[in-house]
């Protein structure tokens, strides 16, 4: 089963004889353009909600790829909590389990005009960063914004950059300390777009091969 036609870019939903509109994250040349045998989940921008948001879940089934549309002008403070919910139900949901059945977030490929899809199935979002703190041999990430971007290394290097120069950055310092094999651990500021979240995840997933690990772990602050 072809990904729904419905969901072409912007998502116009009919609940009620209310239409909702859920405007997609936007992306480029993503490594997926096409899932088969799917349901859907979304997390529309509501105002009139308290938290801003209306989470719709109920057409998902266990069994089947779950493509989470969430729109791209709530914030991770909003939106992460009901991904987590939807992680936490595909866990518990033993009985017809799926052990191929996967999580993707839904986009808009404005490189081809149709769909991309981002996989986040292993993706585990916390709040505790203690932990990793005290690790060797990890780089660290932290995203306050599409402009204001910092490596911390082991070594106290700390180096701050751009989106734009992303790259750079990476191939000038980051390689420098630890070749071809770094393993990077995501921070994100809870006050970031969900839009400006896939914008880095999109980037991050050219690099995230054999050699270049991102991290399953993700810390919203």
């Amino acid at each position: 089963m072809k990904p729904y036609a419905y969901l072409l870019l912007i998502l116009l939903i009919f609940n009620c004889n209310n239409e909702r509109v859920l405007q997609l994250p936007e992306i480029e040349n993503a490594d997926i353009t096409e899932v088969l045998d799917v349901s859907p989940a979304y997390i529309f921008y509501d105002e009139t909600e308290p938290d801003s948001t209306l989470f719709n879940r109920k057409n998902l089934i266990g069994t089947t790829n779950w493509l989470v549309n969430v729109d791209k002008r709530l914030t991770l403070q909003q939106a992460i909590p009901h991904i987590q919910y939807l992680q936490n139900k595909r866990k518990k949901e033993s009985m017809h389990k799926n052990e191929e059945a996967k999580n993707y977030f839904t986009c808009n490929d404005t490189s081809i005009g149709n769909l991309g899809f981002l996989e986040f199935t292993d993706i585990i979002y916390n709040d505790d960063k203690k932990e990793f703190l005290d690790k060797q041999n990890l780089c660290l990430m932290t995203i306050d914004s599409l402009s204001n971007i910092s490596f911390s290394t082991s070594i106290d290097l700390n180096i701050q950059f751009s989106k734009e120069n992303f790259n750079y950055a990476y191939n000038d310092f980051i390689k420098k300390e630890y070749g071809d094999s770094a393993k990077i651990v995501l921070f994100f500021k809870n006050s970031m777009s969900f839009q400006d979240y896939i914008s880095i995840k999109s980037e991050l997933s050219l690099l995230n091969n054999g050699k270049i690990i991102i991290d399953n772990n993700e810390f919203i602050y």
